[in-house]
């Protein structure tokens, strides 16, 4: 059952629609005119409007300006007369979800109500998974160093430049190289990450840049590398000091030229990627010890983001804590834990070599282990069992 709000300057119209639309069960209110129909649509939440065009002092589509100014998901239904075609097409353009000709069919009224529904049914739900999912995401933290963070991204997203983001093992870096990418003129393209320290030495340049078919022993088939998945999105290049003077020398190319070629073959392939790095090693040392190419740093490091370890931002413990005990409590299908503030004093206690990741799992650990609240003790206790 649907609310409905029928705006129409003809009363046999809009009484007809009422009837009809209450024997679907559907509740129904009118209106005579835009001012009207605006009024109730302030106070009111409805799940459709009906939008007659021609109407007197507002016509439908000045009507349907005001209506989308206060909201940009509520399916409208243009109502239009035989002589109102082009306006109703004009209507759809700017947002109304369909048109209905006079003499209204009803059989193809009550089928666009439901596809109507349907559809805003499905936008909901698209966001609220896309609010759970950048909340699973979320960069937590007041900090002046985490804010710092989150200006920098604020200003280099919209932008092409490429990144170099640094920071211990578990500080977050993958977590700023997708906000990077989900703030970005790209973030409805491919974000593709590789990491660098888990493949091979021999496999990487496959990785990256694809192979033919009998290229080499076990290419039994052609396969697409990474920067041809990326191709249009951000690639995101994490630990990116552990990869091979070799690997370098042909991202570096990549870079240079914006084309790849496939491992057993001489085709170019043009690939139109942002690219993302990231290492928890100081490369201008690696530099000095010629286990990186300078070349490839300053191509890389255009714009730097150097992520805080936990131990340098404790006072955003409290938070990091509420933020994992909601995600994870909802992923278990448990109610929220009360964490006890003698138990967050124990938490900014600890000595986070693993960072965030360390942080998170202890949490997982607390959640898993305690009852409702989590005290002092329980931290002592769970927080790190092999040191007591």
């Amino acid at each position: 059952m649907a609310k409905i709000l029928v705006i129409d300057d003809e009363k046999s119209i809009r009484e007809t629609l009422k009837e009809i639309l209450e024997y679907e069960k559907h509740e129904v209110d009118l209106a005579c005119d835009g001012d009207q129909g605006l009024e109730l649509f302030k106070s009111n939440k409805y799940d459709v409007v009906l939008l007659d065009i021609k109407m007197p002092k507002k016509d439908g589509l000045e009507v349907l300006d005001d209506l989308l100014a206060e909201t940009d998901d509520m399916p409208i239904i243009m109502i239009s007369g035989h002589g109102n075609i082009d306006t109703a097409v004009e209507s759809i353009k700017k947002g109304a979800y369909d048109f209905i000709e006079k003499p209204l069919d009803l059989n193809r009224l009550l089928v666009t109500i439901r596809n109507a529904m349907d559809k805003n049914s499905l936008l909901k739900e698209t966001k609220i998974l896309k609010r759970q999912v950048n909340k699973t995401y979320d960069i937590v933290g007041e900090t002046q160093a985490i804010e710092k963070v989150k200006t920098m991204i604020e200003k280099v997203a919209p932008t092409d430049a490429r990144v170099l983001i640094t920071g211990d093992n578990g500080s977050g870096k993958e977590l700023v190289a997708r906000w990077l990418h989900e703030k970005s003129t790209r973030a409805g393209n491919p974000f593709v990450e590789v990491n660098c320290a888990a493949i091979p030495s021999e496999l990487i340049e496959s990785e990256l840049f694809g192979h033919e078919k009998g290229a080499f022993t076990s290419a039994h088939k052609q396969r697409k590398g990474k920067f041809e998945q990326a191709h249009t999105g951000t690639i995101f290049l994490d630990e990116i000091g552990d990869m091979s003077l070799n690997a370098q020398a042909k991202v570096l190319k990549a870079l240079e030229e914006k084309k790849v070629s496939r491992v057993g073959s001489d085709k170019d392939i043009h690939v139109d990627v942002r690219i993302i790095a990231a290492t928890n090693k100081n490369l201008k040392e690696e530099i000095q010890k010629n286990n990186f190419r300078e070349d490839l740093y300053h191509r890389l490091s255009v714009i730097l983001i150097h992520v805080p370890s936990l131990n340098d931002r404790k006072e955003d413990i409290p938070l990091l804590a509420d933020h994992f005990n909601e995600l994870i409590c909802r992923d278990y299908g448990v109610p929220k834990k009360i964490i006890k503030p003698e138990a967050i004093k124990e938490l900014q206690k600890i000595n986070w070599t693993g960072n965030i990741r360390e942080f998170r799992n202890v949490l997982e650990r607390l959640i898993i282990l305690c009852e409702k609240e989590i005290n002092g003790d329980d931290v002592i206790a769970y927080a790190q069992p092999i040191s007591k």
